[in-house]
């Protein structure tokens, strides 16, 4: 299980870095083989690459899961961890979910969610504003 915040910079060319114990958990499961997946939430997520798998393998085949089918097979990436422990995010990715230069990478159980920074202090706020009104 992930857990946890880092708060990360990309590199010129749309690297990021990851931190040391969440690198060696990846490259133990995956062989350093990962998934990247635009989210309907606003970010990136993060996978190995045979939970990605096992999870398009899920997708429902009906006309109703066009929408997620869209997201989990047509707005990813399969990139790999390189030597120096970096991942690049697709420029096309990384424009989707509105990704500049700081990132937040947040280990949500079963994967990583990347944010850009301002975008999920922007999403906090939104969260917290609607459990401030309660229920409608």
């Amino acid at each position: 299980m992930y857990a946890g915040i880092s708060a990360l910079n990309l590199d010129t060319k749309g690297r990021m870095t990851l931190p040391a114990r969440y690198r060696e958990m990846l490259l133990s499961q995956s062989g350093g083989q990962l998934a990247l997946i635009e989210s309907d939430d606003g970010c990136l997520l993060l996978m190995p690459h045979d939970r990605w798998l096992s999870k398009v393998g899920q997708l429902s085949p009906d006309e109703s899961a066009d929408e997620r089918r869209r997201f989990w097979l047509g707005l990813s990436d399969t990139p790999e961890i390189d030597t120096a422990g970096r991942v690049l995010i697709n420029p096309v990715l990384r424009e989707g979910a509105g990704i500049s230069r700081e990132v937040m990478l947040l280990g949500v159980g079963e994967h990583f969610e990347i944010w850009d920074a301002s975008r999920l202090a922007a999403h906090k706020e939104q969260v917290r504003a609607r459990k401030m009104r309660g229920p409608a």
